[in-house]
């Protein structure tokens, strides 16, 4: 009996304590009917979208979405939805300009009333949510209609843009402190890239930006373990936030690679080869394919600068911040694509076998009707252009440093899907159909950057007109008037693939067998030159015809390379070291 009443005591207690504790919100998914559900109850939507590994979401989470206030406002008139932007690209791309968390609210139409940025605290979402309540008129956070969209270019950059575009670039360069943008520094890698091309034609300013810019993002790979963080705050390169994301590792470890190429600095391949041992150690899953991102909290909330500065045993025993599984056919393209570059820099064969792995797992298990690629395992929304834009450049930069015809191949069958699926009246859109049926598809800047440099490439290895068509509707997007003032200084890749798709890349093609190492030493050579923008072949006759035959080359009885260009092509070249020589040579 005592028993029995000390278990009804504690039962009692227990109850107590529940009923003592917040209501808590009620998180939905997003959903095609979501607005229709809104409708029908009379209510807002808010669209909490943020990141698994992102420190103030979860601070935001703790804190904002745990205040009682907050928590009263949503229950009486929101549908309250939570979303990671890293499974729903067709959110995240419209709404990336925010930064996450994103805060979004719409009307029962579908209509957004107010878009706000990172971090809200409690009285100032509670003011918020009111305030919509009392008079749900658009915020000035809202720009009516998508002017944006309402021009297009008929062709590439007009001169007066093209200098334009270039003088915001060199304008936004922080002398001080190094790097572009004043308030978050990280490695913009599309700029890093232009600034390293136009290093090569000589312009001596942007190489020395960009030299100083990689410098300053050493600071941000992680001492202990590898990898890079996302971003430091504060204006400078001291204060990081820690989260590791896929996309900051690959377009880091690209980066790096390129600089390399170029300059043959040796803290450019260590800071290449601390990223490449970052994805190996703690983002590749057990089959080969690679995981999205790692946390930047140990404790969901709590700053991580103490954790960060320990030794890898100290961590290890604290614990390790939290791994997101998901494996995403996008960002496995990110990293083949930096992976197959490192190879081809420095002719690391464990970084080429770890990306053609990645690649046939995505293959596998991502593969879609008409040789599109699936987001994950299954998607809630979907098709996204950034998983088969991705895949695709990552299958042509294979092709590119092997000469496996098998990849240019699936480049190709990629490339066909982008034009079948997303091609819209202006560039390519992002998704395919409306979200919920209101919010429609428009095109995003760097996928449509992604799409023009690799249809351009495309059209250079297999002579297809149809890939030079590509390119340019892809192009007539981003040149529009207001597409570049409107990305900010990102304007790097912009002006990448408006300067590919007006000259023929750097042509390098060996003639010989496969199986031949004379041949494979000048092919070595040639996929090692610095420029990014280049087409490299490997003609073996044995099996047959060159995809794109615009040049006939002559037989020797050994192997030799031809450096071409649009009007002459070199002397056979049987010296390896020759290769370099010539293709740099004015």
């Amino acid at each position: 009996m005592k028993k029995f009443r000390a278990a009804a005591f504690l039962f009692f207690l227990c109850a107590v304590a529940r009923a003592g504790e917040p209501a808590k919100i009620d998180w939905q998914p997003w959903s095609d009917s979501i607005f229709e559900k809104a409708q029908k109850e009379h209510r807002f939507v808010l669209l909490d979208l943020g990141a698994v590994w992102c420190h103030w979401c979860h601070v935001m989470e703790e804190i904002t979405y745990r205040d009682p206030k907050v928590i009263a406002l949503i229950k009486q008139r929101y549908i309250a939805v939570r979303v990671d932007q890293d499974a729903r690209p067709d959110l995240s791309n419209r709404y990336e300009d925010y930064g996450w968390p994103a805060t979004v609210v719409f009307n029962s139409d579908g209509s957004e009333i107010v878009k706000r940025q990172g971090y809200i605290p409690p009285k100032p979402m509670a003011s918020m949510l009111q305030a919509i309540i009392d008079d749900p008129s658009p915020g000035p956070s809202i720009v009516a209609g998508e002017p944006l969209l309402e021009q297009a270019s008929d062709g590439g950059l007009k001169p007066e843009q093209r200098e334009k575009l270039r003088r915001i670039l060199r304008d936004n360069y922080d002398p001080k402190n190094r790097g572009w943008g004043t308030v978050q520094k990280f490695l913009d890698w599309d700029i890093i890239e232009f600034c390293l091309s136009e290093a090569m034609r000589g312009d001596h300013e942007l190489e020395r930006m960009a030299h100083e810019t990689l410098e300053a993002q050493r600071q941000l790979i992680d001492p202990v373990w590898g990898g890079v963080y996302q971003y430091s705050t504060d204006g400078d390169w001291k204060h990081p936030h820690f989260e590791k994301i896929m996309q900051m590792q690959s377009e880091n470890l690209r980066s790096y690679a390129q600089a390399y190429a170029l300059g043959k600095d040796p803290a450019y391949l260590d800071a290449a080869k601390k990223i490449r041992d970052y994805l190996r150690n703690f983002l590749t899953s057990p089959d080969g394919a690679f995981y999205t991102s790692q946390d930047a909290d140990l404790v969901q909330g709590e700053h991580s600068a103490e954790y960060f500065a320990l030794s890898d045993a100290d961590r290890r025993k604290r614990g390790i911040p939290r791994i997101d599984q998901h494996i995403y056919a996008r960002e496995n393209g990110w990293a083949i694509n930096a992976l197959a570059t490192l190879y081809g820099v420095a002719g690391d064969e464990s970084a080429l076998a770890d990306a053609m792995r990645a690649a046939e797992w995505v293959i596998a298990n991502r593969s879609l009707p008409g040789d599109g690629f699936r987001h994950d395992a299954q998607d809630a929304g979907g098709p996204y252009l950034g998983d088969s834009v991705y895949m695709g450049r990552a299958f042509l930069k294979l092709y590119a440093v092997t000469a496996d015809r098998k990849w240019l191949r699936r480049a190709e069958n990629a490339a066909q899907f982008v034009e079948t699926k997303f091609k819209s009246d202006i560039g390519y859109s992002a998704f395919v159909q409306p979200l919920a049926g209101t919010l429609k598809p428009r095109p995003q800047v760097d996928e449509n950057v992604a799409v023009a440099r690799t249809m351009n490439l495309l059209r250079h290895y297999t002579g297809k007109e149809v890939y030079e068509k590509a390119a340019q509707h892809a192009m007539h997007y981003l040149a529009a008037p207001a597409i570049g003032e409107h990305h900010g200084y990102a304007v790097g890749g912009i002006l990448l693939a408006d300067q590919e798709l007006g000259a023929p890349p750097l042509h390098v093609t060996v003639v010989g067998k496969k199986d031949d190492p004379a041949a494979r030493s000048l092919f070595m050579a040639a996929i090692i030159l610095p420029a990014s923008y280049k087409r490299v072949e490997w003609w073996d006759e044995r099996e047959g015809a060159m995809p794109n035959p615009d040049v006939q080359y002559p037989k020797f009885e050994k192997a030799g390379a031809f450096i071409c260009t649009d009007r002459r092509c070199s002397a056979p070249i049987f010296d390896p070291a020759r290769i370099s020589i010539l293709a740099t040579k004015k």
